[in-house]
Protein backbone atom coordinates (compact mmCIF):
# COMPACT_ATOMS: atom_id res chain seq x y z
CA UNK A 1 0.00 0.00 0.00
CA UNK A 2 2.49 2.65 1.22
CA UNK A 3 6.25 2.78 0.71
CA UNK A 4 8.01 5.16 3.11
CA UNK A 5 11.56 6.20 2.22
CA UNK A 6 13.97 7.87 4.65
CA UNK A 7 17.02 9.15 2.74
CA UNK A 8 19.82 9.82 5.21
CA UNK A 9 23.39 10.95 4.65
CA UNK A 10 24.78 7.43 5.10
CA UNK A 11 21.86 5.02 4.69
CA UNK A 12 18.45 5.01 3.05
CA UNK A 13 15.74 3.21 5.01
CA UNK A 14 12.58 1.89 3.40
CA UNK A 15 9.39 0.65 5.00
CA UNK A 16 6.41 -1.03 3.36
CA UNK A 17 3.13 -0.41 5.18
CA UNK A 18 -0.08 -2.39 4.75
CA UNK A 19 -3.57 -1.59 6.01
CA UNK A 20 -4.44 -3.41 9.24
CA UNK A 21 -7.91 -4.72 10.10
CA UNK A 22 -8.66 -1.56 12.11
CA UNK A 23 -7.74 0.62 9.13
CA UNK A 24 -4.40 1.83 10.49
CA UNK A 25 -1.11 1.55 8.62
CA UNK A 26 1.06 -1.33 9.82
CA UNK A 27 4.78 -1.67 9.08
CA UNK A 28 5.17 -4.96 7.23
CA UNK A 29 8.75 -4.95 5.90
CA UNK A 30 11.86 -2.79 6.18
CA UNK A 31 15.11 -2.49 4.22
CA UNK A 32 18.32 -0.49 4.61
CA UNK A 33 20.61 0.38 1.68
CA UNK A 34 23.57 2.71 1.26
CA UNK A 35 22.77 6.26 0.18
CA UNK A 36 24.39 7.12 -3.14
CA UNK A 37 24.01 10.71 -4.27
CA UNK A 38 24.59 9.92 -7.95
CA UNK A 39 22.00 7.14 -8.18
CA UNK A 40 19.75 7.52 -11.25
CA UNK A 41 15.99 7.09 -11.54
CA UNK A 42 16.48 3.72 -13.21
CA UNK A 43 18.87 2.61 -10.48
CA UNK A 44 16.33 3.56 -7.82
CA UNK A 45 13.61 1.68 -9.67
CA UNK A 46 15.67 -1.47 -10.21
CA UNK A 47 16.89 -1.42 -6.61
CA UNK A 48 13.41 -1.09 -5.13
CA UNK A 49 11.95 -3.71 -7.45
CA UNK A 50 14.76 -6.11 -6.55
CA UNK A 51 14.13 -5.62 -2.83
CA UNK A 52 10.43 -6.27 -3.32
CA UNK A 53 11.12 -9.30 -5.49
CA UNK A 54 13.45 -10.92 -2.96
CA UNK A 55 10.83 -10.32 -0.25
CA UNK A 56 8.14 -11.91 -2.41
CA UNK A 57 6.13 -8.71 -2.62
CA UNK A 58 4.58 -7.46 -5.88
CA UNK A 59 5.61 -3.92 -6.79
CA UNK A 60 2.04 -3.10 -7.80
CA UNK A 61 1.19 -3.38 -4.10
CA UNK A 62 2.69 0.11 -3.75
CA UNK A 63 0.01 2.72 -4.33
CA UNK A 64 1.74 5.63 -2.61
CA UNK A 65 5.30 6.72 -1.80
CA UNK A 66 6.30 9.22 0.88
CA UNK A 67 9.84 10.49 1.28
CA UNK A 68 11.92 12.18 3.95
CA UNK A 69 15.21 13.31 2.44
CA UNK A 70 18.18 15.20 3.86
CA UNK A 71 20.14 14.60 0.64
CA UNK A 72 18.65 16.96 -1.99
CA UNK A 73 20.89 15.52 -4.74
CA UNK A 74 18.78 12.33 -4.74
CA UNK A 75 15.33 13.92 -4.77
CA UNK A 76 14.82 14.38 -8.51
CA UNK A 77 15.97 10.87 -9.44
CA UNK A 78 13.90 9.34 -6.64
CA UNK A 79 10.77 11.19 -7.78
CA UNK A 80 11.32 10.10 -11.39
CA UNK A 81 11.94 6.52 -10.30
CA UNK A 82 8.64 6.52 -8.42
CA UNK A 83 6.79 7.66 -11.55
CA UNK A 84 8.55 5.29 -13.90
CA UNK A 85 8.56 2.11 -11.83
CA UNK A 86 5.62 2.49 -9.43
CA UNK A 87 3.36 4.77 -11.49
CA UNK A 88 2.82 7.19 -8.62
CA UNK A 89 4.01 10.60 -7.48
CA UNK A 90 6.38 10.63 -4.51
CA UNK A 91 5.18 12.92 -1.73
CA UNK A 92 8.08 14.73 -0.05
CA UNK A 93 7.68 15.40 3.66
CA UNK A 94 9.09 18.60 5.19
CA UNK A 95 8.36 21.17 7.86
CA UNK A 96 6.49 23.19 5.23
CA UNK A 97 4.23 20.30 4.17
CA UNK A 98 3.02 19.10 7.58
CA UNK A 99 0.55 20.32 10.23
CA UNK A 100 0.87 17.52 12.79
CA UNK A 101 3.29 19.31 15.10
CA UNK A 102 4.02 22.99 15.73
CA UNK A 103 7.66 23.90 15.11
CA UNK A 104 8.82 26.85 17.22
CA UNK A 105 12.46 27.01 16.19
CA UNK A 106 13.94 30.23 14.80
CA UNK A 107 13.79 28.90 11.21
CA UNK A 108 11.17 26.13 11.12
CA UNK A 109 11.52 25.43 7.40
CA UNK A 110 15.21 24.52 7.88
CA UNK A 111 14.45 21.71 10.32
CA UNK A 112 15.58 18.32 9.01
CA UNK A 113 12.66 16.25 7.79
CA UNK A 114 13.99 13.15 9.55
CA UNK A 115 14.09 14.91 12.94
CA UNK A 116 10.56 16.17 12.44
CA UNK A 117 9.12 12.84 11.26
CA UNK A 118 10.68 11.08 14.25
CA UNK A 119 9.20 13.68 16.60
CA UNK A 120 5.72 13.23 15.12
CA UNK A 121 5.84 9.48 15.68
CA UNK A 122 7.33 9.80 19.17
CA UNK A 123 4.71 12.34 20.23
CA UNK A 124 1.88 10.12 19.00
CA UNK A 125 3.25 6.90 20.50
CA UNK A 126 4.75 8.07 23.80
CA UNK A 127 3.15 11.42 24.60
CA UNK A 128 4.77 14.66 25.73
CA UNK A 129 7.12 16.05 26.91
CA UNK A 130 9.61 13.85 25.12
CA UNK A 131 13.24 13.76 24.05
CA UNK A 132 13.95 11.95 20.78
CA UNK A 133 17.52 10.71 20.40
CA UNK A 134 18.62 9.68 16.91
CA UNK A 135 21.79 7.64 16.55
CA UNK A 136 22.66 8.14 12.90
CA UNK A 137 25.35 9.93 10.89
CA UNK A 138 24.86 12.65 13.49
CA UNK A 139 23.60 12.03 17.00
CA UNK A 140 20.54 14.22 17.44
CA UNK A 141 18.53 15.15 20.53
CA UNK A 142 15.13 16.64 19.70
CA UNK A 143 12.95 18.27 22.36
CA UNK A 144 9.13 18.27 22.26
CA UNK A 145 7.42 20.36 24.93
CA UNK A 146 4.53 19.39 27.18
CA UNK A 147 2.28 21.37 24.83
CA UNK A 148 3.48 19.27 21.90
CA UNK A 149 5.70 21.89 20.26
CA UNK A 150 8.98 20.97 18.62
CA UNK A 151 11.32 23.34 20.44
CA UNK A 152 14.66 22.52 18.86
CA UNK A 153 17.53 20.07 18.96
CA UNK A 154 21.15 19.43 19.87
CA UNK A 155 23.36 17.88 17.19
CA UNK A 156 26.66 16.07 17.73
CA UNK A 157 28.95 13.94 15.54
CA UNK A 158 27.63 10.42 15.14
CA UNK A 159 29.26 7.36 16.64
CA UNK A 160 30.64 5.85 13.46
CA UNK A 161 32.00 9.07 11.97
CA UNK A 162 33.64 9.81 15.32
CA UNK A 163 35.37 6.44 15.22
CA UNK A 164 36.45 6.96 11.61
CA UNK A 165 37.81 10.44 12.35
CA UNK A 166 39.76 9.22 15.37
CA UNK A 167 41.36 6.35 13.46
CA UNK A 168 42.10 8.53 10.42
CA UNK A 169 43.86 11.23 12.48
CA UNK A 170 45.93 8.89 14.66
CA UNK A 171 48.65 6.84 12.98
CA UNK A 172 48.88 3.97 15.47
CA UNK A 173 45.26 3.45 16.44
CA UNK A 174 43.50 0.51 14.75
CA UNK A 175 39.94 0.38 13.47
CA UNK A 176 37.93 -1.39 16.17
CA UNK A 177 34.62 -3.21 16.39
CA UNK A 178 31.87 -1.32 18.16
CA UNK A 179 31.65 -3.55 21.23
CA UNK A 180 31.43 -2.79 24.92
CA UNK A 181 34.61 -3.60 26.90
CA UNK A 182 34.57 -5.19 30.35
CA UNK A 183 34.77 -1.81 32.05
CA UNK A 184 35.64 1.87 31.60
CA UNK A 185 39.39 1.28 31.98
CA UNK A 186 40.90 -0.29 28.86
CA UNK A 187 43.83 -2.59 29.46
CA UNK A 188 45.06 -2.52 25.86
CA UNK A 189 44.65 -0.25 22.85
CA UNK A 190 41.50 -1.89 21.50
CA UNK A 191 39.67 -2.00 24.84
CA UNK A 192 40.79 1.57 25.61
CA UNK A 193 39.25 2.76 22.33
CA UNK A 194 36.07 0.79 22.99
CA UNK A 195 35.78 2.20 26.52
CA UNK A 196 36.17 5.76 25.29
CA UNK A 197 33.71 5.31 22.45
CA UNK A 198 30.99 3.39 24.28
CA UNK A 199 31.04 5.14 27.64
CA UNK A 200 31.83 8.48 26.05
CA UNK A 201 28.65 8.37 23.97
CA UNK A 202 26.68 6.99 26.91
CA UNK A 203 27.89 9.93 28.98
CA UNK A 204 27.02 12.36 26.22
CA UNK A 205 23.52 10.90 26.01
CA UNK A 206 22.97 11.05 29.75
CA UNK A 207 24.27 14.62 30.06
CA UNK A 208 22.21 16.06 27.21
CA UNK A 209 19.08 14.20 28.27
CA UNK A 210 19.48 15.56 31.81
CA UNK A 211 19.80 19.12 30.53
CA UNK A 212 16.81 18.75 28.20
CA UNK A 213 14.68 17.26 30.96
CA UNK A 214 15.59 20.22 33.14
CA UNK A 215 14.39 22.51 30.36
CA UNK A 216 11.16 20.76 29.31
CA UNK A 217 10.20 18.68 32.35
CA UNK A 218 11.89 16.10 34.53
CA UNK A 219 9.15 13.62 33.61
CA UNK A 220 10.02 13.79 29.91
CA UNK A 221 10.29 10.35 28.37
CA UNK A 222 13.25 9.48 26.16
CA UNK A 223 12.92 7.40 23.01
CA UNK A 224 15.92 6.39 20.89
CA UNK A 225 15.96 5.57 17.21
CA UNK A 226 18.52 4.75 14.54
CA UNK A 227 20.77 1.81 13.80
CA UNK A 228 22.84 2.07 17.01
CA UNK A 229 19.99 2.91 19.41
CA UNK A 230 19.77 -0.61 20.82
CA UNK A 231 23.51 -0.71 21.47
CA UNK A 232 23.64 2.52 23.48
CA UNK A 233 20.36 1.77 25.29
CA UNK A 234 21.92 -1.37 26.82
CA UNK A 235 24.40 0.77 28.74
CA UNK A 236 22.22 3.53 30.18
CA UNK A 237 19.02 3.87 32.17
CA UNK A 238 17.95 7.22 30.70
CA UNK A 239 16.49 5.72 27.50
CA UNK A 240 12.92 4.62 28.15
CA UNK A 241 12.20 3.02 24.78
CA UNK A 242 13.88 2.10 21.51
CA UNK A 243 12.01 2.38 18.21
CA UNK A 244 14.42 1.80 15.30
CA UNK A 245 11.93 2.86 12.63
CA UNK A 246 10.58 6.04 14.19
CA UNK A 247 11.08 8.16 11.03
CA UNK A 248 9.20 5.64 8.87
CA UNK A 249 6.31 5.60 11.34
CA UNK A 250 6.26 9.40 11.32
CA UNK A 251 6.04 9.43 7.54
CA UNK A 252 3.14 6.97 7.67
CA UNK A 253 1.31 9.14 10.18
CA UNK A 254 1.81 12.20 7.99
CA UNK A 255 0.47 10.33 4.97
CA UNK A 256 -2.58 9.11 6.92
CA UNK A 257 -3.29 12.69 8.07
CA UNK A 258 -3.60 13.80 4.46
CA UNK A 259 -6.45 11.39 3.71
Amino acid sequence: MLLAVDVGNTDTKLGFFTVAANGSLELDRTWRVQTQRARTADEFGVLFRTLFGVAGLPTDAVAHIVVSSVVPQTDRALAEGARRYFNCEALFFSAATQTLIDVTTERPKELGSDLLAAAIAAKAQFGTPIVVVGFGTATSFGAVSRDGEYLGAALAPGIRISIDALVERTAKLPQVALEAPNGPIGRDTVSALQAGIVYGFVGQTEALVARMRHAIGEDARVVATGGLADFIAKHTQVIDAVEPHLVLHGLARWFASRS
